[in-house]
C-alpha cells in the first residue's frame, strides 16, 4: 500500500533531491500520482526554504475529486493519519480522465466513495443521480468529476484552514482513519475505509435520529454497487473509541463527530456520549 511510504523518510528523500537539485524559492515541484504522492509532495513543497511553490497532476480518480483539492498536506506516523502536515495550495490543478483508464477496479471504486461521501452530505439531487447513473460510464464519471469537485472547491473557499464547514468533508474519515491505523495502512485503500467509516458513521447518526434506516440502506447500497466493503469486526471496540481522540477535529477531550444529516444535509456533533456511540459500532459489528 502506498501509505506504507507517506512518513518521515520518504519526506526526507524528497528534500534531499531538492537540496542536492540546488532548488531555490522560485522551484516548482509537480506532484505526479495519486494522493499519497500528492500529500507528501504538497508537504515538502510548505516547508522547503519556508515554501515553494507545486502543481497537482493527479493521476487516480481518489485523489482528482478530492486529496488534489483543498490544499492539505501531509504524512502519517505511528499515532495516526495525517497528524503532520500544513496547508498548502497547489498554483494549478490539472486532471486528466484518460489517467483514469488503467486504474484498477479497487482504486476506481476507492474514488467513487469520495464521490457518494459529498453527495450525501452537500447535494441530494447529486446522490439521487448517482443512483441512477454507472460512473463507469465515461460520459457519467467525468460529469461526477466536475461536480465533486465544484462542491469540494466551494467548501474550500468558505473555510480554508478547517475551522467550520470544512470538517464537514471528512465525512467517514473519524472511523476511517482508525481502521486504518489499526489495519497499519495494509488492508484497505483510503476510500475503501471510508466507505465503512460512511457505514459506522450512519448507524450513530440514525442513533441520534438525524437519519433513517431507509436513508442508511441507499447509501450502503450504493457503496455496495461498486464493491466497496461496508463492514469491519472490531475486536476491541474500547480501544477502538480512545483512538478518536487523536483525530485532528477533537479538542478539549471532546469528540466531533460529522454526520449526515439526511441524504444532502450534514451535521458536526461534539457532545455524543462514549455509550452512544458504542451502541452505535455495536449495531455494525455484526
Amino acid at each position: 500500500m502506498a501509505k506504507c511510504i507517506k512518513n518521515f523518510e520518504s519526506l526526507n528523500l524528497i528534500l534531499d533531491a531538492c537540496f542536492e537539485h540546488r532548488l531555490d524559492r522560485q522551484s516548482l515541484l509537480i506532484a505526479f500520482g495519486g494522493g499519497v504522492i500528492g500529500d507528501m509532495t504538497g508537504f515538502a513543497a510548505s516547508i522547503y526554504q519556508r515554501g515553494i511553490s507545486f502543481i497537482q497532476i493527479p493521476t487516480t480518480l481518489l485523489a482528482q475529486v478530492d486529496a488534489s483539492v483543498g490544499g492539505k498536506t501531509g504524512i502519517n506516523n505511528r499515532y495516526g493519519k495525517n497528524l503532520i502536515g500544513s496547508f498548502w495550495q497547489p498554483c494549478a490543478v490539472y486532471c486528466d480522465s484518460a489517467f483514469l483508464k488503467t486504474l484498477p477496479k479497487r482504486e476506481f471504486a476507492a474514488g467513487v466513495a469520495e464521490i457518494i461521501k459529498m453527495a450525501v452530505t452537500f447535494d441530494k439531487d447529486f446522490f439521487e443521480w448517482l443512483e441512477t447513473h454507472d460512473l463507469h460510464d465515461e460520459t457519467h464519471l467525468t460529469t461526477a468529476i466536475h461536480k465533486s469537485i465544484a462542491i469540494k472547491a466551494d467548501v474550500v473557499s468558505q473555510d480554508e484552514t478547517e475551522r467550520g464547514i470544512r470538517a464537514i468533508l471528512n465525512y467517514g474519515h473519524t472511523f476511517a482513519h482508525v481502521i486504518e491505523n489499526q489495519t497499519q495502512y495494509s488492508t484497505y485503500l483510503h476510500g475503501e475505509a471510508v466507505a465503512i467509516g460512511i457505514v459506522m458513521a450512519n448507524a450513530l447518526a440514525q442513533k441520534l435520529g438525524l437519519l433513517s434506516k431507509e436513508e442508511g440502506s441507499r447509501i450502503e447500497a450504493l457503496l455496495e454497487r461498486y464493491a466497496l466493503p461496508t463492514h469491519y469486526d472490531i475486536s476491541d471496540p474500547e480501544a477502538f473509541y480512545d483512538a478518536f481522540f487523536l483525530d485532528k477535529k477533537s479538542a478539549h477531550d471532546k469528540i466531533t463527530f460529522i454526520l449526515a444529516n439526511g441524504i444532502g444535509g450534514n451535521d458536526m456533533r461534539n457532545n455524543i456520549t462514549k455509550e452512544v456511540v458504542l451502541e452505535a459500532l455495536k449495531d455494525v459489528n455484526v
